[in-house]
C-alpha cells in the first residue's frame, strides 16, 4: 500500500530536524537531514521532477518518522548516528571503521625504538600520525631508518643479540643492542627523528649543516660526511613533493562521479607537504552531481563515531558542497577548533586539487573497468585472513626448474587494481642443490627483502608462497632473520586432491590451517596471484640465460633522441636508475620536460 502523504505533510513541523523513512518490512530505508521537516519531506512527493533513484525510493516508502531538533547542527550529527546504527540501502555509506596507522616512538628506554602502532595509545610515548594508510608509515619509516638509523627492531629481538644484525650491516642501524653507539649519538638521532616527524625539515636542516661545518673544521670528515648525507636525504623529500609555505592542516577533498559509481580522493596536507592520499567508494543510491556525493561523503567521515583524530584546518573540494557552512559548523564542534569549508584554490591548492581531480577520475575508470573486481576480493581475503584492513600489495613467490637445472624464482605483485607487472621479479637461483627447493626459496626471499630495506621499496601486506608447511616456515624465518615485520605469510598447499579449487591455507600467525569453500572470492584472488606467479617463472625458466640486449631499452622512445639519452645517463648512471626513477625525478635531467619524462616513464614501466 502506497504511503499517504498528504495529511502527513499537513501536520509535519517546520523546525529543522531528522526524517527516516522505512519500507514494508520496517527497515530503515533512507535517513536525512533537515533545516525545514515540511519543505524537505515534501519535496519527495511532488507530481514531477524527481530523479529515477529517488521514485525508486519514494515507491518503497510505508512509513516515515522523524525527530525534531534544536539546531541543524544536532540534526546533522543525529543523523550520521542513525546512518551508522542502520546502515540505510539509500544512503552513502562509507565502509571504513578502522582505527589509523600511527608511528610511535618509545621515551622509557636508553635506546628508544621506532614502531608501527594502530589502536590505543597505551604506552609511553610520543605518536606521530594518524598517517593516512599502512604504505605511508612503512615508507615515512623506511626513510628514518636509511637516513636516522634508529632500531626499529622488538624489544625481544633487541634485548637478545650478541652480535649486530643484518640491519647494521646495510647501515640502517647503530647497533645500540651491542654498544657500538654512544647514548649521546644515540640521542642526537632520535631528536632528529623526532624533528623531522614534528614537521621541522627546514630546522632540522640548518643544524645539520652546522654540525657538518663543526665536523669538517675538527678534520672528523666521516662524521661531516654523515651529515650531509642526511641532508641530502631531507631536501630530496623536500623536492619531491609540492610544498606550502607554513604549516598548512588541508584535506583535499575530489569527487568522480559515473551512474551509480563513485569516487572520492583525498589528498593530507600536513606541515605545508602531502602526507598522503586515499581512495574511497561509497555507494551512491541518490547522488545527482559530485556535489551531491560530496555533502553525502563529508559528514560520513568527520563526524561519524571513530574518525580520524587529526581534523583539518581547512577542507578544500572539487565542487561546491550545499550547506558547507552548516557542514563547516558541525566539523567545528566535533573537532573543538575552527575548521572550514570552500571549494577551489590558488597556486599551489590548485595544483594539489587537480592532481587529487585526475587521480579520483583515474581510479574511478579503472574500477568500473575492472572485469574481475578485484577489491571485492581483497575485502573477502581481509575476512579470511582476519586482518584489520583490506590488504594493499600482495607478494607471491615460485619456483621452476627442469630436474633441478636452470633453478628460476618469480616474485608476481597484486595492488587494488591486480597485477602490479612493473613490480615483478625473475632471479636465477644459484649455488643451491640440484632440486632443492627451500634452499631456493631461502636464496630468493633473502635477495628480494635485503633488497627492498636497502631501496626503500614497498613490503607487502601478504606474502604467498607456492607450497607447503616447509616452504612457508621458511619463508616466516626468512622474514624474521631479515628483521622484517608486519607481513603475514601464507602458504598455498594444493591439497590432498592437487586440483585447483581444493587448495588449503597455511598461515604462519599462529601456524594453523584454512580450508576454503570452492566459491570463495578469496580463494579465485589467490589462484590469480598462485598461477601468475607459476607463469612468471616457467617463461623466464624457458627463456636463454645467455640472450643479451643488443640496444639500449631508451631507444625507441618518441622524444628521446641521442643528446636526451646521454643526458639521462650521465645524470642517473645507468640505464638500470633511469628505469626506478620516477615521473618527477626524470625532470629534473636538462632538456627533459614533464611530457617527455611522462612518455619515458611509460615506455620504460608499461612496455
Amino acid at each position: 500500500m502506497a504511503f499517504d502523504s498528504k495529511p502527513f505533510l499537513q501536520q509535519l513541523t517546520q523546525r529543522p530536524g531528522v526524517y527516516q523513512m522505512y519500507g514494508e518490512d520496517g527497515a530503515v530505508l533512507y535517513v536525512g537531514k533537515a533545516k525545514n521537516l515540511r519543505k524537505r519531506v515534501a519535496s519527495y512527493f511532488r507530481n514531477n521532477g524527481l530523479s529515477p533513484k529517488t521514485a525508486a525510493l519514494v515507491c518503497r516508502i510505508a512509513n516515515i518518522d522523524v525527530t525534531v531538533t534544536q539546531t541543524e547542527i544536532e540534526a546533522l550529527l543525529l543523523e550520521q548516528n542513525l546512518i551508522k546504527q542502520n546502515r540505510p540501502p539509500f544512503n552513502i555509506l562509507l565502509r571504513d571503521d578502522k582505527s589509523y596507522p600511527y608511528i610511535f616512538l618509545s621515551d622509557r628506554d636508553d635506546f628508544p625504538r621506532l614502531a608501527f602502532h594502530r589502536g590505543s595509545k597505551r604506552r609511553g610515548g610520543s605518536y606521530f600520525g594518524p598517517f593516512p594508510s599502512v604504505q605511508a608509515v612503512r615508507d615515512s619509516m623506511n626513510f628514518l631508518q636509511k637516513t636516522f638509523r634508529v632500531r626499529q627492531c622488538e624489544d625481544s629481538f633487541y634485548r637478545n643479540r650478541s652480535r649486530p644484525c643484518l640491519q647494521y650491516q646495510i647501515n640502517r642501524c647503530t647497533a645500540p643492542c651491542v654498544d657500538l653507539v654512544s647514548a649521546e649519538d644515540y640521542q642526537r638521532d632520535v631528536r632528529h627523528t623526532r624533528m623531522f616527524l614534528e614537521g621541522k625539515s627546514d630546522g632540522l636542516i640548518r643544524e645539520l649543516e652546522t654540525d657538518m661545518d663543526q665536523a669538517s673544521l675538527s678534520l672528523d670528515f666521516e662524521r661531516a660526511a654523515q651529515y650531509r648525507d642526511q641532508i641530502v636525504a631531507l631536501r630530496t623529500i623536500q623536492a619531491e613533493q609540492v610544498v606550502e609555505s607554513g604549516n598548512g592542516q588541508i584535506d583535499i577533498m575530489a569527487a568522480a562521479l559515473e551512474g551509480d559509481q563513485g569516487c572520492v580522493h583525498v589528498l593530507y596536507i600536513r606541515q605545508g607537504r602531502i602526507l598522503g592520499s586515499r581512495s574511497f567508494y561509497p555507494k551512491v543510491p541518490l547522488a545527482a552531481s559530485e556535489g551531491d556525493l560530496l555533502a553525502d561523503f563529508l559528514p560520513q567521515y568527520y563526524l561519524r563515531e571513530g574518525a580520524r583524530g587529526d581534523f583539518p584546518k581547512q577542507l578544500i573540494t572539487s565542487h561546491a558542497v550545499p550547506e558547507s557552512g552548516l557542514l563547516a559548523a558541525a566539523i567545528s564542534e566535533v573537532a573543538a577548533f575552527k575548521v572550514s569549508v570552500q571549494q577551489g584554490g590558488r597556486s599551489t591548492r590548485a595544483q594539489w586539487l587537480d592532481l587529487a581531480e585526475r587521480t579520483a577520475r583515474q581510479n574511478l575508470n579503472g574500477r568500473m573497468a575492472s572485469r574481475q573486481n578485484t577489491q571485492q576480493r581483497l575485502d573477502a581475503l581481509q575476512q579470511l585472513l582476519d586482518l584489520e584492513t583490506p590488504p594493499e600489495r600482495l607478494e607471491c613467490f615460485d619456483i621452476s626448474h627442469s630436474s633441478g637445472e636452470a633453478t628460476m624464482a618469480s616474485c608476481v605483485v597484486f595492488d587494488n587494481n591486480g597485477p602490479l607487472k612493473s613490480d615483478y621479479r625473475r632471479m636465477n637461483i644459484r649455488d643451491v642443490a640440484a632440486g632443492d627447493d627451500y634452499a631456493a626459496m631461502e636464496q630468493a626471499l633473502v635477495r628480494r627483502y635485503t633488497r627492498i630495506k636497502k631501496e626503500d621499496g614497498k613490503l607487502p601486506d601478504v606474502l604467498l608462497i607456492d607450497g607447503g608447511k616447509g616452504q612457508m616456515r621458511k619463508a616466516a624465518l626468512v622474514l624474521d632473520e631479515l628483521g622484517v615485520v608486519g607481513v603475514l605469510v601464507v602458504g598455498v598447499a594444493k591439497g590432498r586432491t592437487r586440483k585447483a579449487g581444493f587448495e588449503t591455507l597455511l598461515l604462519s600467525r599462529g601456524d594453523h590451517e584454512v580450508v576454503l569453500d570452492t566459491q570463495s572470492s578469496a580463494l579465485l584472488l589467490i589462484q590469480q596471484i598462485r598461477d601468475e606467479a607459476h607463469r612468471f617463472a616457467i617463461t623466464g625458466h624457458r627463456q636463454s640465460r645467455d640472450r643479451k640486449r643488443r640496444t639500449s631499452t631508451l631507444e625507441g622512445i618518441e622524444g628521446v633522441g641521442p643528446k636526451r639519452r646521454r643526458e639521462l645517463l650521465r645524470f642517473f648512471g645507468g640505464v638500470r636508475e633511469v628505469e626506478r626513477a620516477s615521473v618527477a625525478e626524470l625532470m629534473r635531467v636538462p632538456g627533459i620536460s614533464r611530457k617527455v619524462a611522462e612518455s619515458i616513464y611509460s615506455a620504460l614501466h608499461n612496455g
